[in-house]
């Protein structure tokens, strides 16, 4: 082999192996070619062939990375987020829907322990009541997410569970949700999705986009946080704990606690 080609040849191999490496990305470089490694590790998890499908077919998120960089809930005082929010509403809404639906809230909190006025707090400033889901690809969300160097190992299961549920029919390639992926009227991430969805309306399948099964999951997810039956949730209380788990900001903790209660006046 000539001296030059192997000059020449050395830094081309060089180039290609940190390609082949990289693990992550800032930007929607490279995230087509690193879909083939991640699909491997997909593969080797257990999905299947239409998960795979859906993966390879995932576009890069530029709605899901400016508003996983954008996010401003850790910066607000309470006050501001609750008027921000439209705790107003949400109450006076929780109060209706209570009322509509006091026999599906009777049995979850029998069920699970965790009372209306979380559950409705929850629903109410997730989606507004089901009011909008979300308007961004699933799989193409939490793909994105992983590609992305932020916070790759965290979202790596949350596509597996995206790809596996895929894989079941659970959710479709087109399914829409949230910008990081989360599904249905309390936004559920996908591995969460996964391990605390319950059949609600026992119709045989976990369809968080149906208020039943979504209500369901998100008091077992509650319950199995550690949720107590019949103590306090507010700040400094044993059930805050386990709000402290839906949601990491700690204005949304508090707003959902404040509003609860008033729900269940």
């Amino acid at each position: 082999m000539p001296k030059s080609f192997i000059i020449t040849l050395i830094p081309a191999l060089f180039i290609a192996s940190q390609i082949w490496a990289a693990p992550c990305g800032n930007s929607s470089a490279g995230f087509d070619g690193w879909k083939p490694a991640i699909a491997a590790e997909a593969q080797t998890a257990g999905v299947g062939p239409a998960g795979l499908a859906a993966l390879k077919a995932a576009r890069y998120s530029t709605a899901t990375i400016s508003a996983d960089r954008n996010q401003k809930s850790f910066k607000y005082t309470l006050e501001k987020f609750m008027a921000l929010r439209g705790a107003e509403t949400i109450v006076a809404q929780g109060r209706k829907r209570k009322a509509k639906n006091a026999a599906l809230f009777a049995a979850l909190e029998a069920q699970y322990g965790v009372p209306a006025g979380i559950l409705l707090a929850i629903h109410g400033m997730e989606t507004g009541f089901g009011g909008f889901m979300g308007d961004t690809n699933i799989v193409s969300a939490v793909a994105t997410l992983v590609w992305d160097c932020r916070r790759s190992d965290y979202f790596k299961p949350h596509l597996i569970a995206a790809l596996q549920m895929v894989d079941q029919g659970a959710i479709s390639p087109t399914t829409v949700g949230a910008k990081h992926g989360e599904w249905g009227h309390t936004q559920f991430l996908m591995g969460n999705a996964q391990r605390y969805g319950v059949d609600g309306n026992g119709d045989g399948r976990i369809d968080l986009e149906n208020l039943t099964d979504a209500m369901a999951t998100t008091a077992n997810y509650l319950a199995q946080k550690g949720w107590q039956a019949g103590k306090a949730y507010q700040e400094g209380a044993p059930n805050f704990a386990v709000i402290q788990e839906w949601n990491a900001a700690t204005v949304y903790q508090q707003a959902i606690a404040l509003m609860a209660e008033k729900i269940d006046r």
